[in-house]
């Protein structure tokens, strides 16, 4: 049985204003949220003193890669929830570039099957296209899996739809969300064979986004843009990476009206073409980390609607993968853990609210992707929850990083703030660095008609 858990004198951030009050929850549903609840006090199993602190829905990131199965050198399910929860993250969506790739349902079930045995967080499955594949995407339940994971760019695990016929199928019949990697192949592959007649493996990390570059992700993500508009599709589309990209996206209809969404990541939104000299392959990422303004018109973007969502596109390797020569290290870090303290800090830095914040990692995933009853602090909803304290700083070190591969891109990076507290689902997951695994995350469920 779930324990009844009382959160009091917290700071409550939630649908736009930070009110200060209590939560009760019950039978792993917040019963009652702001105001004094202290009547809730006897009933209580456990209390938590949220003074100063300040809560804030779990976060959900619909956008992970958590290597299992196949993969798990790099990562594993369990090992990567652990992180989530840790850096405040109660829900993710993974994707299908595992081995085998799960490009069917029977082997999207088996991911669904090992989560609900291991994952200390909520979770949810993209179901991945291939070139041949459409006949098994429409047989796909939209009520119980995420949506369709389409890679325009060839990536880790190359599942590329490079298929005109096919991608127009796809857009054309499926009425799930279709969640797309927009990156043109032709021009990346042009660009590639033009640095390595040049430097041939071993190029300057800092030409990456030269060969992945901004014309590249422009084309893509303007061609499913149009098809999405010619067919009606949900259409979403992952890490816009380019300030010319932002402008493809409404701001002028709520997020429940729109058929075309964006999603931010942490990356592009921290880091500039400047890190590379430092960072070196650390930061490399598909699509690339690009110019400061493309950073900064990223962020504005967030800001002002064009972009919906934040996520982290986690995608870990090991350190030996990532010391090879530009041609043969892979693209991806790991970020799960630090997302919720980098966008605190970009609060520190009069970057963002934290308002803001839950708008787009909480609330509008939550909408856009029509999740059942979460993403909010609101009676008769799940509770995820996460409680951090705004001004206890603390150093990204090799001994405080879960994700399996045991580095991050943040290491030595002071964060303000720290996450105290995550409840998943009404259970107390995680406690001042301690984990309490005895009840495991749910599957998620999708309000879809």
């Amino acid at each position: 049985m779930k324990k009844r858990i009382l959160i009091t004198d917290a700071n409550i951030v939630n649908e736009g204003k930070i009110i200060r009050g209590d939560v009760y929850i019950q039978e792993g549903l917040i019963f009652a949220a702001g105001g004094n609840l202290k009547d809730f006090q006897k009933e209580a199993d456990i209390t938590i003193d949220a003074k100063g602190k300040y809560l804030l829905p779990g976060l959900i990131d619909d956008q992970v890669h958590f290597r299992e199965p196949g993969l798990t050198h790099k990562a594993e399910i369990y090992t990567e929830a652990k992180a989530a929860v840790a850096g405040g993250v109660t829900t993710f969506m993974e994707m299908p570039n595992t081995v085998p790739q799960a490009t069917t349902l029977e082997l999207l079930e088996e991911k669904y099957k090992i989560a609900s045995e291991k994952s200390l967080a909520n979770y949810s499955f993209y179901l991945g296209a291939t070139n041949d594949n459409l006949d098994e995407l429409l047989k796909a339940d939209p009520s119980t899996i995420c949506g369709i994971k389409v890679f325009q760019g060839s990536s880790t695990g190359n599942m590329l739809v490079d298929n005109q016929e096919t991608l127009e199928g796809i857009f054309e019949k499926c009425e799930m969300l279709i969640a797309t990697h927009s990156e043109n192949d032709d021009i990346i592959k042009a660009n590639l064979e033009k640095y390595k007649a040049e430097y041939g493996d071993d190029i300057p990390i800092k030409y990456h986004p030269k060969i992945r570059s901004a014309e590249a992700c422009y084309d893509a993500s303007k061609r499913v843009v149009d098809l999405a508009r010619k067919y009606g599709t949900k259409l979403h589309i992952l890490h816009i990476s380019t300030a010319k990209e932002v402008m493809l996206f409404d701001n002028t209809l709520p997020l429940e009206e729109k058929r075309i969404t964006a999603e931010a990541c942490i990356h592009h939104m921290w880091f500039s073409e400047k890190d590379y000299d430092k960072k070196g392959t650390l930061i490399k990422w598909n699509p690339a980390v690009k110019t400061a303004t493309d950073r900064d018109e990223i962020l504005k973007g967030v800001l002002d609607d064009h972009i919906d969502v934040i996520a982290t596109d986690h995608a870990p390797h090991t350190l030996k993968e990532k010391e090879n020569p530009y041609t043969k290290a892979p693209s991806g870090g790991p970020l799960v853990q630090h997302s919720l303290v980098a966008l605190l800090e970009m609060y520190h830095q009069g970057k963002i609210t934290l308002e803001q914040i839950v708008q787009k990692a909480c609330h509008n995933v939550a909408i856009l992707f029509e999740i059942d009853k979460r993403g909010y602090i609101r009676p008769g909803y799940h509770a995820d929850l996460v409680l951090v304290d705004l001004d206890d700083p603390w150093e990204v070190k090799k001994e405080n990083i879960l994700s399996k591969c045991g580095w991050s891109p943040f290491e030595g990076q002071v964060f303000q703030s720290k996450v105290t507290h995550t409840l998943v689902s009404g259970h107390i997951a995680y406690e001042n660095e301690a984990f309490d695994e005895a009840q495991k995350g749910e599957r998620l469920k999708f309000s879809r008609k």
